[in-house]
């Protein structure tokens, strides 16, 4: 008895500006012996008749929900996609190696618009800072300004290389160059550009993409901000309740971020920890737990200020507020540590490599985390800083109120625990949801994405 054929693929094409004079023969003879053909209308009339008799379906909107319907309305028949340039960068290929998985696609990228405006300003890729602001608040960018790089910053809109400019001179940026490269790869491609703290051009297309050479006013009376952790105490808004940069340092070393994960900082005070932690990698997450709401606001706006406005600020008590989360890949306790079951809470919601950092200055907190010491282990230190300070006509050292740190690793289950595990004993609050390690794990940013495919079709 033979077996049923496997299923077609799906192949994905990317287009740009230039249609289908742009398009390679391999491009070409997949559209043209497509049976269906799915893109955005602009996209679909790119497509000489003649050569592209498919039946033409155009997306919906909302395009993600639609995704699974058309597939399957389709299915048994050869089904090409049109995307705009690379259909993996911030395009539609997401969404359909997540529904289709990546096996039953077949891929043929067109340049991205990144490629394309490295080509014209002579910029190496591989050197070139990307930040899309597309569903996503403008104050990304900050993140990504440093003294002589080069960013480009792909554009929401019409009015989004105005608001570029007047972050730069906010940020301290505004003698950066700025170019806007609009329509790349068409035949009425146009650029303009000027410097940030001069600004006048009015909005031109909404298709475009912002290049950006990073000057730093040397006269801005802001502090420099790095990229590494322990940034400024003067970077941040903050009513005295702000981890000191020297022991926020040690604290983030502790924690060790890596792309992906997710951080739960419970007694945000001013949000340093969680924003350093997502200022590490672009997909780092991080969830602050602050139950004074004028201390979270405040965590809000220096989180826009340093170019992470994704850190997500919840407002109340742990360990109730902790309940509907998701589940964490590291904690930070900054505050609170005393509070009836927090310690518990928090060590439930850890995965086994799941690490768990505490810094206390009180004698009543230091004895719960010596007990927590010999329980788990760990490491158990003492930070201490020392500042110098003018006595009289002679400088002398201030001490700072030292900190007790406790960090420790969640061990792997022992083969009882992991017993009692399975049936049902562990972590049931917590979603363990390892998906977002990939990428940037924001749903609504990725619907943005897809609606400006949409757009651009």
């Amino acid at each position: 008895m033979s077996s049923a054929p496997p299923p077609l693929p799906v192949t994905v094409v990317g287009l740009g500006a230039d249609g289908w004079a742009g398009l390679a023969a391999t491009a070409r003879s997949a559209l043209g012996s497509a049976e269906v053909l799915i893109g955005g209308p602009r996209q679909l009339a790119l497509l000489p008749a003649a050569e592209c008799a498919g039946e033409r379906v155009a997306w919906p909107s909302p395009l993600r929900p639609a995704v699974p319907r058309l597939m399957a309305e389709h299915a048994g028949r050869r089904i090409a996609v049109l995307a705009s340039g690379d259909p993996l960068f911030y395009g539609i290929g997401r969404a359909l190696a997540q529904e289709l998985g990546p096996d039953a696609l077949r891929i043929l990228p067109h340049p991205s618009s990144v490629s394309y405006a490295c080509a014209r300003l002579g910029w190496p890729v591989e050197e070139t800072e990307v930040v899309t602001v597309v569903g996503r608040p403008v104050a990304r960018v900050a993140a990504a300004l440093h003294d002589g790089r080069r960013v480009l910053v792909l554009s929401a809109g019409a009015g989004s290389p105005g608001e570029i400019a007047a972050l730069l001179r906010e940020r301290g940026f505004g003698p950066s160059r700025m170019r806007v490269l609009e329509r790349l790869g068409a035949p009425e491609e146009d650029a303009y550009e000027g410097r940030a703290d001069a600004w006048e051009h009015p909005p031109g297309d909404p298709l475009n993409v912002v290049a950006v050479e990073c000057r730093r006013d040397p006269a801005h009376a802001g502090p420099r901000i790095g990229a590494t952790p322990g940034l400024p105490d003067g970077a941040y808004e903050h009513d005295g309740q702000l981890t000191k940069r020297h022991v926020r340092a040690a604290t983030l070393c502790a924690l060790a971020p890596a792309p992906g994960e997710l951080l739960w900082d419970i007694g945000g005070g001013s949000g340093s920890i969680g924003i350093e932690w997502m200022r590490t990698h672009p997909s780092c997450r991080a969830v602050t737990v602050e139950r004074v709401p004028e201390r979270a606001e405040r965590i809000a706006r220096n989180a826009a200020s340093l170019g992470v406005p994704g850190l997500r600020v919840v407002v109340g008590a742990a360990p109730e507020a902790l309940s509907a989360l998701p589940a964490p890949d590291a904690v930070f306790i900054g505050g609170g540590l005393t509070a009836p079951g927090l310690l518990d809470t928090v060590w439930s919601a850890l995965a086994p490599g799941g690490r768990l950092v505490v810094n206390t200055v009180t004698l009543e907190s230091e004895a719960v985390l010596a007990e927590r010491y010999r329980r788990h282990g760990g490491e158990l230190v003492k930070l201490a800083v020392a500042h110098a300070v003018p006595v009289g006509g002679f400088t002398g050292w201030r001490q700072a109120m030292a900190v007790t740190q406790w960090s420790v690793t969640k061990p792997a289950p022992s083969p009882a625990d992991a017993g009692d595990h399975h049936h049902g004993r562990h972590d049931e609050h917590h979603h363990h949801d390892n998906h977002g390690k990939h990428g940037n794990h924001d749903d609504k940013a990725h619907e943005a994405d897809e609606a400006k495919e949409n757009e651009r079709s």
